[in-house]
């Protein structure tokens, strides 16, 4: 990893039913997520934060398209999802928590650019090039958000690239924090690396969890 694209927010969330208003209505609930994702990794930390244990909540593995259909049919309670999908869910939900709180609370979620090792050692010029490429490609929108966002060509560039709609992708844009050059130098030589590790874990824990008895099963619609 030498690159950070993004740190996630409120572009992924978990979104519930209206009936559930706080942290214990989750217990027995249906709750779907992509597995081995960011948003499992967050659903998890969440629920340790909160003191829920993942055996106590049904935890639905689904992805994005069949998550809207089975919230569409009123088969699951909640999901925690990117957007398009935590779009649509919002329609008729409420936001539970985010990833940006979750990040607060100690379990932040990223975009990161990785490459090879022996690639690096052998092209440590084309690396550098795509970081400062990467980096100045996303200062424009850092130096004024609001103006960016306004032009139109960039919306549907966006639009076209994410498969999220148009009128969807300020929201989605807004919900990530991007950071300049000395902001990814510090955070790559602070706690953000811890992060990496702990998201890298993410499949022994579930493991670990479907082990220990905990409700966690696959679902294809």
């Amino acid at each position: 990893m030498f690159l950070l694209a993004s740190k996630l927010g409120n572009s992924e969330a978990l979104v519930v039913k209206k009936s559930i208003t706080k942290p214990e209505d989750l217990i027995g609930k249906r709750i779907a997520v992509p597995f081995i994702s960011t948003t499992h990794y967050s659903l998890l930390s969440a629920l340790k934060h909160w003191g829920i244990k993942p055996g106590q909540v049904q935890i639905i593995n689904l992805q994005p398209p069949a998550i809207i259909a089975a919230w569409q049919r009123g088969d699951i309670d909640g999901a925690y999802v990117w957007a398009p999908a935590v779009n649509e869910l919002e329609k008729e939900g409420k936001v539970l928590t985010d990833s940006s709180q979750v990040g607060e609370w100690g379990a932040p979620t990223l975009d990161v650019w990785v490459v090879r090792k022996d690639f690096a050692e052998q092209h440590p010029e084309i690396v550098k090039a795509f970081a400062k490429s990467a980096i100045d490609a996303q200062q424009p929108y850092i130096a004024n958000p609001e103006a960016w966002l306004k032009q139109p060509d960039n919306i549907s560039k966006l639009a076209r690239l994410s498969g999220v709609p148009e009128a969807d992708v300020p929201g989605l844009v807004k919900g990530n924090t991007y950071l300049t050059a000395a902001e990814q130098a510090q955070a790559l030589n602070g706690p953000v690396n811890q992060a990496i590790v702990d998201t890298g874990a993410l499949p022994e824990r579930a493991g670990q969890s479907a082990c220990g008895g905990n409700r966690l099963s696959s679902v294809r619609y």
